[in-house]
């Protein structure tokens, strides 16, 4: 059984903050990571118990073949784009974390505008090199080809860089 490979914690804790419970729909905050074996393939596995209803919940992430060097958070990946979050999905990342950045508080703030730089990064990752636009395969969520079909010139490569640059914490 193949698992969508998360390529770093960063990412995989970031996916498990934003999956619901499937019972409740609440978030889950205290994850404990390890690893399993599935069917004989090595997994990493977030476990934890849903603080709405009490279900417990797992998470299953494949292996990365080359592992990425630890680095401030946040760190979701290398070269390659992600597995576990398609194109449109960063760019809702990043919006959700570039408009709930505090004015009072410049240590969470630029924690945020990190994020949100980060997380437009890795939909930069999905344009093949020569192209100038995110290419339809990197949208497989309904989410994340929702937002494509809405706005569709937020997935062109000189605007992206637009708006991750706009969101440096020095300005």
């Amino acid at each position: 059984m193949a698992f969508a490979v998360a390529r770093t914690p960063d990412e995989a804790l970031l996916y498990a903050e934003l999956a619901p419970c499937e019972d409740c729909g609440a978030l889950a905050t205290e994850w404990k990571q390890g690893l399993t074996s599935v069917d004989g393939e090595l997994a990493i596995s977030y476990l934890a118990a849903c603080p709405g209803c009490g279900a417990g919940r797992e998470l299953l992430f494949g292996m990365p073949a080359q592992e990425t060097a630890p680095g401030p958070f946040p760190t979701f990946g290398g070269e390659e784009p992600s597995e576990i979050f398609d194109a449109g999905q960063w760019l809702e990342i990043a919006d959700n974390a570039a408009r709930d950045v505090p004015i009072d508080d410049a240590a969470e703030a630029g924690r945020r505008l990190a994020l949100a730089r980060a997380a437009v990064d890795e939909v930069v990752k999905f344009i093949p090199a020569g192209e100038h636009a995110v290419p339809d395969d990197a949208f497989w969520t309904e989410q994340g080809s929702r937002l494509r079909a809405g706005e569709p010139g937020r997935f062109r490569l000189e605007r992206l860089l637009v708006v991750r640059d706009s969101y440096r914490g020095d300005a």
